[in-house]
């Protein structure tokens, strides 16, 4: 028989379970779950009924092999390259682990008689008053005796015939209940070939059980022992075979321990974990919920606190309204409608009701406002122990409070990163303590304004913003800075720009220069200049001014902010 190859479809092998370990001492086909009828043994050890085996279905199989190649020799492929053999096969799958079994020329039925398990069958039968056994030469009646001599189980009327004949009258006859203790009850074996004959010798050069009949025919010359003779040769191979497979089974076995303890623990501390992470999401849901109560709680306060000073400031507002309109209604009253005496007489009371009323300080804005809004990535400290995120925020940024900081914001070098900070503040002027804001800033060269320049901006998280860029050649750049998509400030720096036509307010006391005078690193936009007006340097800022301004004064803060950045 062929080595084991792998079916063309690829069965995977089942893991055989406890019971299905070896064939020893089993009585039923695995398949049909029965007691045996003619067991056939599989090359994986494996006994099912010839039935059972006739029933599978078959798969061909093309074994590709060279002339005289050694089939059991899986180099042999890579020996000297010979004219390929197709051989084409049928195999099975054993119905027990799914091994490939290729059958031989004669099909199932070449395959190996497990007389083992038919001895085990018939002492199961035995054991159950010799029900299933049936009388070996009428194969009609029950048995009732065996032949010690000829190894056959025999009914009434076989026994009696057996008695009979002159070659049979002395064999020894036993009835089967005496059997019972007996290990071994098996039939006589007969050989294949010559179905009236024993098997009772070996033949060494074929491996393989004789008869008399095949050592004077297919087995002429062939060097022939009795099964006595050399049993002890074979069965002390086999013995050693089975020494140096009795340690892989107990390796095997302990590292299929290893590997359910492995699988235990594994399950073990899956369940362990499992525990723990329902229990750090039960936390961290409570912690969650407990925080969005909390939330909730600070919202409807900061409401009620809202609403309350907005309908003090309701009532307050009509309240003076109606006043002034009562004070307006009956002055125009007055002025309509009553004499001049009564005016006269009626006048200090007015006067003295409209001008108190009229010096009434009031806010004509709200005093809230409605910009409430829900920062979901803030940091909101801890609850439960659990770092939670979420806070409420009723700050809101104002462009016109934010300031631009840093030493970059009055110099610039070529090809050199450039960086200032944003600080974001409120309508009161307090930093907003946070990022999240919508930042733009825009650098965008004067003669190339489809081609800004790159610009990184960084939220710091704390209400500032880093801001960097670099400049990469020479020429009139503008800076623009939005938050919330309005301006913040406009900054404007020139590389090696020659102003020309410029009167030019100093930081020191000194006269206006005669001549044009060339400022390098100054960016001032000569088309934006207001009318009538110059441009006053004081440090690293300049404002326009009226032209007569005073040479050493500060100009005035109302006045146009430009920013000068000194560019080397």
């Amino acid at each position: 028989m062929s080595e084991k190859r792998k079916p063309l479809l690829g069965f995977m092998g089942k893991l055989p379970s406890g019971p299905a370990l070896g064939n020893s001492g089993k009585t039923h086909c695995p398949s049909c779950m029965g007691l045996f009828q003619a067991p056939r043994l599989l090359p994986c050890l494996h006994t099912v009924c010839t039935t059972c085996l006739e029933q599978l279905e078959p798969f061909s199989v093309v074994d590709i092999r060279g002339g005289d190649s050694d089939t059991s020799s899986e180099g042999s492929l890579f020996q000297e390259l010979k004219p390929p053999c197709l051989q084409p096969q049928t195999g099975i799958l054993c119905p027990v682990c799914d091994a490939q079994v290729d059958l031989p020329m004669g099909g199932v039925k070449a395959l190996t008689i497990d007389h083992l398990a038919m001895n085990d069958v018939m002492l199961e039968s035995l054991r159950g008053e010799g029900q299933g056994l049936v009388c070996d030469l009428c194969s009609d009646r029950d048995v009732e005796k065996r032949c010690q001599t000829c190894k056959a189980n025999l009914c009434h009327f076989c026994c009696q015939a057996h008695r009979r004949q002159k070659r049979t009258t002395y064999h020894t006859m036993v009835d089967l209940k005496d059997l019972k203790g007996c290990s071994r009850i098996g039939k006589a074996i007969l050989c294949p070939a010559h179905p009236a004959e024993e098997l009772r010798l070996f033949c060494e050069l074929c491996d393989q059980p004789v008869c008399r009949d095949c050592v004077v025919g297919a087995h002429r010359e062939h060097p022939c022992d009795f099964t006595s003779n050399v049993i002890h040769k074979h069965g002390d191979s086999v013995r050693e075979l089975l020494r140096d497979t009795q340690p892989r089974v107990e390796a095997l076995e302990e590292a299929l321990a290893q590997v359910k303890g492995t699988n235990s623990a594994l399950q073990q501390r899956v369940e362990a974990v499992a525990a723990d992470i329902r229990t750090f999401s039960e936390g961290y849901i409570k912690a969650i919920e407990e925080h969005r109560d909390r939330l909730l709680k600070q919202l409807e306060d900061l409401r009620l606190q809202q609403e309350n000073s907005l309908q003090l400031q309701k009532a307050q507002l009509e309240q003076l309204l109606a006043d002034m309109r009562t004070g307006v209604e009956f002055t125009e009253h007055l002025l309509t409608s009553g004499t001049d005496l009564e005016i006269l007489i009626t006048k200090g009371v007015v006067v003295e009701r409209l001008t108190k009323l009229n010096q009434v300080e009031y806010s004509t804005r709200p005093r809230v406002n409605d910009k409430i809004c829900f920062s979901p990535q803030e940091k909101a400290g801890r609850c439960r122990g659990y770092e939670v995120y979420g806070a409420i925020n009723t700050k809101e940024v104002d462009p016109a409070q934010c300031v631009l900081q840093g030493k970059d914001l009055h110099r610039a070098r070529e090809r050199q990163t450039a960086s200032f900070t944003l600080l974001c503040k409120d309508a009161a002027g307090e930093s907003m303590g946070r990022g999240g804001d919508n930042i733009q800033v825009a650098v965008v060269p004067k003669d190339k304004k489809d081609s800004p320049v790159r610009t990184m901006v960084q939220d710091n998280k704390d209400g500032t913003y880093g801001v960097s860029y670099t400049p990469k050649e020479p020429g009139i750049y503008k800076v623009l800075v939005c938050v919330k998509e309005q301006h913040v400030q406009v900054l404007f720096f020139a590389l090696g720009l020659n102003t020309e036509g410029l009167a030019i307010h100093c930081d020191r006391e000194e006269k206006a220069p005669p001549a044009p005078r060339r400022v390098s690193l100054l960016h001032v936009l000569l088309q934006w200049r207001p009318e009538n007006s110059s441009l006053c340097l004081w440090g690293h800022h300049a404002r326009w001014v009226p032209r007569l301004w005073p040479w050493t004064q500060r100009p005035p803060r109302s006045s146009p902010l430009v920013m000068l950045r000194e560019v080397y």
